[in-house]
């Protein structure tokens, strides 16, 4: 990434998402994510599956063969690698995987916070932490004050 790639960088995420060993991904939220994409909310840099075998071992799975289903093109998104993922990751990732899950790796850059980023960069500022709140968190935050 070059100097002015660096300057235009959003905040960048990763998240896992865990698919039950019953049950083959849809492929549904796929288009939800393309959306994003299009709107330039979000530029995906790295999506990676892979699977937990019953054995506790961790196989890559490339997305065309993840068993998808649906009305979309998942070739866009067999190239979404930026190197930012390695092995150990991966390792990482899957650890938190149940036997005979299989999961996504995601990594993506929030373009929607680009220009804020830049600005806070330009002024010195650097974000120096971050978190998310679990919805269901939230969703028993909400209950209690409700009550």
């Amino acid at each position: 990434m070059n100097e002015l790639d660096f300057d235009e960088l959003g905040p960048v995420d990763y998240l896992v998402v865990e698919f039950p060993a019953d049950r083959t991904p849809d492929g549904s939220a796929l288009p939800l994510l393309l959306d994003l994409i299009e709107r330039d909310v979000i530029r995906v840099l790295d999506l990676t599956f892979v699977r937990k075998e019953l054995d506790g071992s961790v196989v890559g799975v490339a997305i065309e063969d993840f068993g998808l289903t649906g009305d979309f093109d998942i070739t866009l998104f067999a190239e979404a690698a930026s190197g930012l993922i390695d092995s150990t990751d991966l390792d990482t990732a899957a650890s938190i995987l149940g036997p005979g899950c299989s999961g996504a790796v995601l990594v993506y850059e929030n373009r929607w916070a680009a220009p804020f980023a830049r600005a806070l960069r330009h002024n010195g500022a650097e974000l120096v932490a971050t978190g998310r709140i679990p919805t269901q968190a939230l969703l028993a935050s909400l209950d209690t004050l409700a009550s």
